[in-house]
């Protein structure tokens, strides 16, 4: 009987965790054309790559920069708009853009001093950058004007596959763990990567991809939910306060997140 009871409790709190979901509520969807999507700000500027240049569309206009020295671009990052990021991982060097997509700083670190093998990069506070240095497998807090590290944080163990962050925090996804850290280099979070791919950060909050699905990451809780997305494509997925976006190759699809 006891048996039977604990099969019971068991089977009704899987139910309750499944049921568990974040609802999306449609906005709208427009036709895009793209390789990659770097962001969205809320007055409706893409900003994007195709064929190894970076674009910046306003309703307006559209500008571009590209440097065919530098080849193809890894990675951006646009949570800045007055410093943007690009990553070329195969000349171990970014490029800081400002707002008019003028270069305004190039960080080569084939010659910092030691040498750093960086795989991935983001957007720091005042003039650092977060890097990953492969070589010691650790994340630092790179300072690209005075060329010092302020921050590195212990080792981790497995292989990165996303880096984002905003001015106060850097979450670090790996094929075992997600970490959260702050400018000070503290460990502030760290969970199993139960199929986690990619990672999207607004307000602290954080949204991810597995194979199968979306998960929202609600920064007061640290609890897991599950996003309910309509049979898409997902190519690729960006938060922006509590708009998700969804691009599919051919569509960028904007829902608003029922999180309350």
């Amino acid at each position: 009987m006891m048996k039977w009871l604990k099969y019971i409790f068991l089977l009704f709190s899987v139910t309750a965790v499944s049921q568990n979901t974040i609802d999306l509520s449609f906005v709208k969807k427009s036709p895009l054309s793209v390789s990659v999507i770097s962001g969205i700000d809320n007055f409706g500027t893409i900003y994007y790559t195709n064929n190894n240049a970076f674009y910046k569309k306003t309703p307006e206009k559209t500008t571009s920069y590209s440097n065919i020295q530098l080849g193809a671009i890894t990675s951006t990052n646009t949570f800045n708009p007055l410093k943007i990021n690009l990553f070329y991982k195969d000349f171990n060097t970014v490029i800081i853009l400002d707002n008019r997509l003028a270069e305004i700083f190039k960080i080569d670190f084939n010659n910092t001093e030691p040498y750093k093998n960086v795989s991935h990069i983001s957007t720091g506070n005042d003039n650092t950058l977060w890097i990953f240095n492969q070589d010691l497998q650790k994340l630092e807090l790179y300072d690209y004007k005075s060329k010092t590290t302020r921050v590195a944080t212990i080792p981790v163990t497995s292989n990165v596959l996303d880096l984002k962050s905003d001015y106060n925090f850097c979450w670090l996804l790996t094929e075992k763990f997600l970490y959260k850290y702050n400018y000070f280099g503290s460990l502030l979070m760290k969970t199993p990567n139960s199929g986690y791919t990619a990672i999207s950060v607004s307000n602290e909050n954080v949204v991810l991809s597995s194979d199968i699905s979306l998960y929202y990451l609600d920064k007061k809780s640290e609890k897991m939910t599950t996003i309910k997305t309509p049979e898409l494509l997902i190519k690729q997925f960006l938060l922006n306060n509590e708009t998700l976006y969804i691009y599919d190759s051919k569509v960028l699809h904007e829902f608003q997140l029922k999180t309350k």
